[in-house]
């Protein structure tokens, strides 16, 4: 299985640190509902018992609205679940040992921050990138700001598709307008609002009219 960049279009990360009252697996659902296109799951603290049971559950959710499914950096938890792949960061295992791992039918992803290493990840056998961050964000405190200009000229060099990441919500995406950008990566702009299925839908809406610019 591999991505259409359309696929990128709505691209949802989730976080456990906002479900409140619901569970993740419900916010994920409603976030499937609202029409994200793409879904990450992202856990950094659970034991791998309770992540591969959340990984399985929440890719059933993902095959119903048959969204691709994959997991942050763990990629045992990947093989054992069936995901559809993961991601991985820089700092992460290498890209081309990911591949040998995952074999070639399944799907990684590979975060860059400019064009050396979104033509290194591309070259190593990356489907896609997540270029940013776009914006300072309290998800990856650390994270440096890529500029625009740097977006696009990531945009340019690449042959796959690319998720602008970092900060980004449905009233400053427009930033992005003109870079080239298949769709935006969100973690808080859906899983921290109140009505998800509406901040979805409203996001969808907005990347889409970003896009024909």
């Amino acid at each position: 299985m591999k991505i259409k960049a359309e696929d990128m279009t709505l691209y949802a990360v989730t976080d456990a640190a906002w479900t409140g009252e619901k569970t993740l697996l419900q916010q994920v659902e409603e976030a499937l509902e609202g029409g994200i296109t793409f879904l990450q799951l992202r856990e950094k603290h659970l034991s791998e018992e309770a992540f591969l049971k959340e990984a399985l559950e929440i890719k059933a959710a993902a095959r119903r609205f048959q969204v691709p499914f994959v997991i942050n950096d763990n990629i045992e938890i990947a093989l054992e679940s069936g995901a559809d792949g993961v991601h991985v960061g820089q700092d992460d295992m290498p890209v081309e040992e990911v591949r040998k791992r995952l074999g070639n039918d399944k799907i990684i992803g590979v975060s860059a921050h400019n064009v050396e290493e979104a033509l290194k990840a591309e070259k190593g056998g990356a489907d896609y990138l997540g270029v940013g961050a776009v914006y300072a964000t309290s998800t990856k405190q650390n994270a440096s700001v890529v500029s625009m200009d740097e977006m696009k000229r990531i945009c340019q060099a690449v042959h796959i598709p690319v998720a602008a990441i970092g900060g980004i919500k449905k009233d400053n995406l427009q930033i992005l307008k003109g870079t080239g950008v298949d769709g935006v990566a969100v973690v808080s702009g859906i899983f921290a609002q109140k009505d998800i299925r509406k901040a979805a839908f409203e996001l969808l809406e907005a990347v889409k009219e970003m896009k024909k610019g």
